[in-house]
């Protein structure tokens, strides 16, 4: 019962901090109003711990918590004495790759491998969904020329490496994630160009060795070396296994942190029409992913897995992409909130699919 009403305390304090910053914003003064916004999510999240019902939405308001710092302060998620933390984020996408490589075992990938249509589905998935509703998305939009080939360009992208990241939040299957963010990747330099010409007018340069080679270091460098873990030092570690979890949904939180500072003058400097236009083609792509794998009468943990591979982007790889063109200001400005949006949104629907497991449950989990 005491530890009920701590609880019930937090909740109270959470939105006692809530009005006030709803009164600072009333009267104009919403820029002074970060350490209350701040302070809402922490509580409240840390309050929903107490009540089953609501746990699992804990991460997903500490990821609110996370947005809301790095928004009213990005510069504390920028640098420090010249060291630029955008440098991190691959590296923290490889310790997470690499806990990811310790919870799975070879036997994964060849079960994959005899059973391939879940993998077929996501990859015509990917690359027919995406640059449909991005397509559609920038034809019904008023948008100058370039900003709508730059919002077709996001959805002709592969699937983004994060989206292993969250299938393994969501307790997905993660090695068909990865599975599909390899294939994608690898035929991005033959599909992309195509799709643009057909859907953009236009041709895009890659350099295949060069994606090739990062997604070797990022993906099948950690994801090898966990799964050589697996098998030679699992249980021996007690301490990593128990570690990964938590480091795993640390990482996220300062990968999210990192991108929103990085892009907060874009989300506040463009119009809201263009956020929309991102939010709804990443929304969408969850929804239809799930959808065309049920079609195909998948278990609702590949469903889950392939809804969130179609809808994460590789906007890192966007990026590229219009730096190449020349054309980063205008192609380049849908991937610029992109990446917030993106780990927002994959963030939430991670945190809700993990507290809501399938009762067949088929995933991934050794």
């Amino acid at each position: 019962m005491l530890k009920n009403s701590f609880y019930k305390i937090l909740m109270a304090i959470a939105i006692l901090n809530l009005i006030v910053a709803i009164v600072m914003a009333y009267i104009g003064n919403i820029a002074d109003a970060g350490p209350f916004v701040i302070a809402f999510f922490i509580f409240m999240a840390s309050s929903f711990r107490g009540f089953a019902p609501l746990r699992g939405l804990t991460f997903t308001t500490s990821i609110l918590a996370v947005v809301a710092t790095s928004l009213y302060y990005p510069q504390y998620f920028k640098e420090y004495q010249g060291f630029e933390y955008a440098t991190l984020i691959t590296p923290l996408i490889q310790i997470i790759m690499f806990g990811m490589g310790c919870s799975m075992g070879l036997k994964d990938f060849i079960a994959l491998a005899k059973s391939p249509k879940s993998v077929i589905v996501g990859v015509i998935s990917q690359y027919t969904i995406m640059p449909l509703l991005g397509f559609s998305l920038a034809s019904f939009s008023d948008f100058p020329p370039e900003i709508s080939a730059g919002i077709i360009l996001l959805g002709c992208a592969p699937t983004s490496v994060t989206a292993s990241v969250m299938c393994f939040l969501a307790k997905a299957n993660v090695v068909l994630a990865i599975t599909i963010t390899a294939l994608t990747t690898l035929m991005a330099p033959f599909l992309i160009p195509l799709l643009m010409k057909v859907l953009a007018g236009g041709f895009i340069e890659i350099n295949v060795m060069e994606m090739m080679l990062g997604i070797i270091k990022m993906v099948f460098v950690p994801i090898g070396a966990g799964l050589l873990f697996n098998k030679f030092l699992s249980g021996k570690a007690k301490w990593l296994d128990d570690a990964m979890p938590m480091v795993s949904m640390v990482g996220v939180a300062f990968i999210v942190a990192i991108i929103m500072a990085a892009g907060r003058d874009s989300i506040l400097n463009i119009g809201v029409e263009l956020i929309i236009v991102v939010l709804l083609l990443i929304v969408l792509g969850f929804f239809f992913g799930y959808w065309f794998a049920k079609l195909f009468k998948l278990s609702e943990g590949d469903c889950r897995t392939i809804a969130i591979t179609t809808g994460t982007q590789n906007a890192g790889l966007v990026s590229g992409i219009a730096k190449v063109m020349g054309k980063i200001a205008t192609v380049g400005l849908a991937t610029a909130i992109c990446g917030p949006i993106m780990g927002f949104t994959s963030s939430i629907l991670a945190s809700y699919w993990n507290s809501n497991l399938p009762k067949d449950e088929l995933n991934i989990e050794n």
